[in-house]
């Protein structure tokens, strides 16, 4: 099996966090030409912080898509040029105002390669503390609390943390061990 023959590119349009073009691509098995529509995001980071206690931060915050809260783990956009280490640190801090002594990359996914070119990196932070306040842009409204990290799979079994990239974040966790 190989990639797909690119035929041609039209730009959707650009859309402020991702732009959007259809691709048009040659079969390998047909010889027939297929569209596809990919969206073309930065990367993404997902942060695991883990208090000296045990306790792991988490966030509740509005999700448009769903038009719900959801619960979260601190997270955002790698922004252009920045190391997702990096921007790991800065969105603990930004959304929670936590900060810690130890960041450890223990995974990467893709979120949907049927039409996002983009990765999600998670990064374990250990000993974070709250250190300052919150530092939130005009679009975000997040809630930070802490819970023992042994109730994780209970609140994914039960349908509070339903986000796919975090449940992904924390089976990079458990494998990390």
């Amino acid at each position: 099996m190989k990639p797909w023959t690119l035929i041609d590119t039209h730009s959707i349009g650009d859309f402020h966090i991702f732009s959007m073009q259809r691709q048009k691509r040659l079969n390998p098995r047909t010889d027939r030409e297929q569209s596809f529509f990919v969206i073309h995001s930065t990367d993404w980071i997902n942060v695991i912080a883990i208090t000296p206690d045990g306790q792991v931060v988490l966030i509740r915050q509005f999700r448009a898509g769903t038009n719900n809260i959801t619960v979260e783990i601190p997270g955002g956009m790698v922004d252009s040029g920045e190391d997702p280490r990096e921007a790991a640190i800065r969105e603990l801090r930004e959304e929670t105002g936590y900060v810690g002594d130890s960041v450890t990359l223990i995974g990467m996914v893709h979120p949907n390669p049927a039409f996002l070119d983009n990765q999600c990196h998670t990064y374990l932070i250990e000993n974070a503390t709250r250190k300052k306040e919150q530092s939130l842009d005009s679009g975000e409204d997040i809630e930070v609390f802490t819970t023992p990290l042994s109730t994780i799979p209970h609140l994914i079994h039960d349908g509070t943390i339903t986000h796919a990239l975090v449940v992904a974040a924390f089976a990079h966790l458990e494998r990390a061990g």
